[in-house]
């Protein structure tokens, strides 16, 4: 599975993150109100963000989110923990869209494009979301994301904290919201 594609839709371009998007990814993710629902609160912080910057450039799988029309930099997303077990599975995660973004279909339309990328290769995708994340905890469940009963127990600046699984399967993807 290419982790790392170029996806394009009606508004959005998906494409792998670079190391020059930096001042434009920062420029979205130094905004307290992204991260305020989120287990790592501090992302504003420049350096926090740059730990989770470099993370997401070593790792793969990262793209950055541009709104189409302006050509500007709005977010990122992640593929992470692809699997060729059971059918096949790939996380998608680590998303963040600047504020002014939220509520008006663009974190759906981002999901249906790599959604639609992933299920040509596996058949399941995980989503991990912190337990009080409330916000994105309703987005994916929008979008047909079902919560499993898989849970994870992780530290993150020496604070412990938990994480609530979704997934949506090809199958429930197909029949689901973001097909219709």
């Amino acid at each position: 599975m290419d982790r790392q594609p170029t996806l394009e839709g009606e508004r959005l371009t998906l494409r792998p993150l670079r190391e020059d998007d930096w001042d434009a990814l920062y420029a979205v993710a130094s905004d307290p109100a992204v991260w305020e629902q989120h287990p790592a609160y501090d992302r504003s912080k420049e350096e926090v963000f740059r730990e989770f910057f470099a993370d997401a450039l070593a790792k793969g799988g990262a793209l950055a989110v541009t709104d189409t029309a302006k050509g500007t930099i709005i977010g990122s997303s992640r593929f992470q923990e692809h699997s060729d077990e059971d059918g096949g599975s790939v996380e998608i995660g680590w998303t963040f869209l600047s504020p002014s973004y939220w509520g008006k279909g663009f974190n759906a339309e981002m999901k249906r494009l790599m959604l639609t990328h992933a299920f040509q290769f596996v058949g399941r995708v995980d989503f991990k979301v912190g337990e009080t994340n409330y916000r994105s905890q309703i987005a994916l469940e929008r979008i047909g994301a079902e919560r499993t009963r898989r849970t994870d127990l992780s530290l993150y600046r020496g604070r412990r904290l938990l994480n609530i699984y979704y997934e949506i399967t090809s199958e429930s993807f197909s029949n689901g919201p973001l097909m219709q």
